[in-house]
């Protein structure tokens, strides 16, 4: 069953006191994308983040964020560090103001206190290994969210095609039933016009044939017929794997176009170049919508 690639996953679980929260966004794209977003502490986890989706994905943008939460967990009350960098700086300012404007009063611990920037999250405790033991877990379930999303929209997908496939095979086998009407109509045309220019004369039945003949000839579009039948049986089969089939599924596209663009080409007859463009048009459809295809 072919997959979306647009998606979206979310998991999360507490552990000794903090909550974790895995979100993947997945959208279009070329090849391979992965983005990793991670708390400072988590930074050299962004290899491991990126190889474990890729185990699981093989084409679009992933964007992969990890958000670490103790606020509101049992035991998990936030620990903060002293930004001393940024205090002295705070103290230095407050000296010069108050040089400046000649006041007596000092900073005291109440007035530093309320500058709340220097009270910055402590992540110094977090273990990156350690943690990587509870992450890799709610990043598979975020990854599992992920997958059935990008398969549920990848069964619309598929419909859709389906839907398009049955009007193609629709076209080509009117055109199929309409290319003897043609030659017959032709082979009446130039027997009257024939008739026409030579005043009744008897016609040479031998020369209209050869006449006919190639006609049918330069027209015939039996070869991009069955060529396109065989690309629309290869299509059906691909929109039912389980690989990887979104290149495979444009290429096969590409190669119905051509068919078809040919098949206009030959053709001199206004409902059979009426068909051409309907057949086109519905695999003009198709290219756009497998660029979703995964």
């Amino acid at each position: 069953m072919i997959k979306s690639m647009t998606g979206y996953g979310r998991a999360e679980a507490v552990h000794e006191g903090r909550k974790w929260v895995v979100e993947i966004r997945s959208l279009n794209h070329r090849y391979m994308e992965v983005i990793v977003r991670l708390p400072g502490a988590l930074t050299p986890l962004e290899m491991e983040i990126k190889k474990k989706v890729g185990e699981r994905l093989f084409r679009g943008r992933f964007d992969v964020t990890v958000q670490m939460d103790t606020s509101g967990i049992p035991g998990g009350a936030m620990q903060y560090d002293l930004d001393l960098p940024l205090l002295r700086n705070y103290l230095e300012l407050l000296n010069i103001i108050r040089a400046e404007l000649k006041l007596k009063e000092k900073a005291d611990l109440n007035t530093v206190s309320r500058f709340r920037e220097i009270f910055v999250p402590s992540e110094r405790k977090l273990d990156a290994t350690q943690a990587w033991v509870v992450l890799k877990d709610v990043l598979d379930e975020a990854l599992t969210d992920l997958i059935r999303m990008r398969e549920k929209e990848g069964a619309v997908i598929r419909k859709d095609f389906l839907a398009r496939i049955g009007k193609i095979r629709k076209g080509l086998q009117m055109t199929k039933t309409r290319i003897p009407e043609v030659i017959n109509e032709y082979q009446k045309r130039l027997s009257e016009r024939v008739k026409e220019l030579s005043g009744g004369l008897e016609l040479d039945g031998m020369r209209l044939a050869q006449e006919v003949a190639l006609l049918a000839e330069k027209t015939d579009i039996t070869e991009e017929i069955v060529r396109l039948e065989s690309h629309i049986d290869q299509l059906t089969k691909l929109l039912d794997s389980r690989d990887t089939v979104g290149r495979k599924i444009d290429f096969l596209l590409q190669e119905m176009c051509r068919e078809v663009n040919t098949m206009g080409s030959k053709s001199s007859d206004v409902m059979l170049s009426h068909q051409v463009i309907e057949l086109k048009s519905e695999i003009t459809k198709l290219r756009e919508q497998v660029q979703n295809v995964e």
